[in-house]
């Protein structure tokens, strides 16, 4: 039975399985993609989100908790400068864990990618940024089907001009001409 287990221990003693984790974390810090098993991906999302909220307050005190989770200062430099001021904006979910579908030969384990989601270009929609959103009452609505019904009658008027014949518009264009000379 499986009550109250929140942990996948992986297999691995509580020292190992930290050692392993700390290890993962810089490397994906560092590289911003890492390919593993879904099981270590999944255990690695755990470990690593938290860190990356820490990152986002830069103070010697949230500082110094990383240090202690990632015994790495190339990793800790890196997630409180380039990764902290990428993710800024976003309020969580800072990875994305893709399966690759295939298996390793060893021990048939299911693999995948895990990486930040902010550092892939691929998925970025340029030219497309976040609207504010904003509420609206039935006074907008009103002054949208009003301003619908001016273009709709300019576009009518348009049409009856164009219906006239060509001796009637050449005649209220000299009219027209005239008017502007005097």
């Amino acid at each position: 039975m499986r009550h109250g287990k929140k942990v996948n221990h992986l297999g691995r003693t509580a020292s190992h399985r930290s050692a392993l984790l700390s290890n993962m974390a810089s490397s994906l810090i560092l590289s911003k993609r890492i390919t593993t098993t879904v099981a270590k991906a999944k255990a690695l999302r755990k470990y690593v989100e938290p860190l990356i909220t820490k990152a986002k307050s830069d103070t010697m005190h949230s500082r110094r908790t990383v240090f202690a989770y990632l015994q790495n200062k190339e990793s800790v430099k890196e997630l409180f400068g380039t990764v902290a001021s990428r993710t800024a904006e976003r309020p969580g979910g800072y990875t994305r864990i893709i399966k690759m579908g295939d298996v390793r030969l060893g021990d048939n384990a299911e693999m995948c990618l895990i990486e930040l989601v902010d550092f892939n270009d691929i998925y970025k929609k340029e030219g497309t940024a976040k609207k504010a959103k904003t509420r609206r009452g039935r006074t907008a609505k009103a002054k949208k089907a009003d301003e619908g019904a001016e273009v709709v009658a300019e576009a009518a008027t348009e049409e009856k001009a164009e219906k006239k014949p060509a001796k009637k518009r050449a005649k209220k264009a000299d009219a027209d001409n005239e008017a502007n000379e005097a």
